[in-house]
């Protein structure tokens, strides 16, 4: 049975989603621990499916600012990843490589905006090769887009492309611990995925719709 939208997957859809968003997860903190040469480690990433609304309370508000990182998915599935850094993130960040954090999002010099541009980059390819590890589908990403607003501009992007498929996002929360557990960085996920990609990954991994 085909779904028109992802209102309508049932649990046993969002429970693939949630695992495959916790490997993701693992992948995301080997990545970071190469990046930035120290040991790196994640807690249980908590992951929900919810409205674009309440995605946006998760980030801090609709006038929260943030670092929105959007990459397109194409291959044998499309769709959008959209990652949000909050500026803690991104200053913890550049503080473990550069020794300085970044005091203002929206004037970062070219090393910074450079430098985070690739975390998104690792963050994102992390998820991805998880995917297509699990599934065997040739899957590729483009290089993220970075921008600085509010968090209801940036994610009213994917909101309204992708308003025809449902209102549902998954939403991934990773806590990254570097170093010891009392140095915590967070990062929210986002995945839209086109309703013919989740056919085609449900599909792979034997899972009916």
């Amino acid at each position: 049975m085909g779904i028109k939208n992802v209102d309508q997957l049932q649990d046993m859809h969002l429970d693939v989603l949630k695992e495959i968003g916790n490997i993701g997860s693992g992948n995301a903190a080997s990545a970071l621990a190469g990046l930035l040469n120290c040991e790196t480690d994640i807690t249980v990433p908590v992951v929900k499916l919810l409205d674009f609304d309440d995605a946006v309370s998760f980030v801090g508000g609709p006038e929260n600012i943030v670092i929105g990182m959007l990459v397109d998915i194409h291959g044998e599935i499309s769709g959008m990843m959209l990652y949000i850094l909050q500026h803690s993130f991104a200053s913890r960040m550049t503080s473990s490589i550069f020794g300085t954090e970044i005091e203002d999002i929206f004037n970062m010099n070219e090393m910074e905006t450079s430098f985070i541009s690739e975390v998104g980059n690792i963050l994102s390819a992390s998820y991805i090769n998880a995917l297509s590890s699990l599934t065997g589908l040739a899957i590729d990403i483009s290089v993220p887009n970075m921008t600085v607003d509010m968090a209801g501009a940036i994610l009213s992007v994917p909101a309204i492309h992708f308003a025809r498929i449902g209102n549902k996002v998954l939403f991934i929360d990773d806590c990254f611990l570097l170093g010891d557990k009392n140095n915590k960085i967070k990062s929210n996920m986002i995945l839209v995925p086109e309703m013919g990609a989740l056919e085609t990954l449900f599909s792979k991994l034997g899972v009916e719709l």
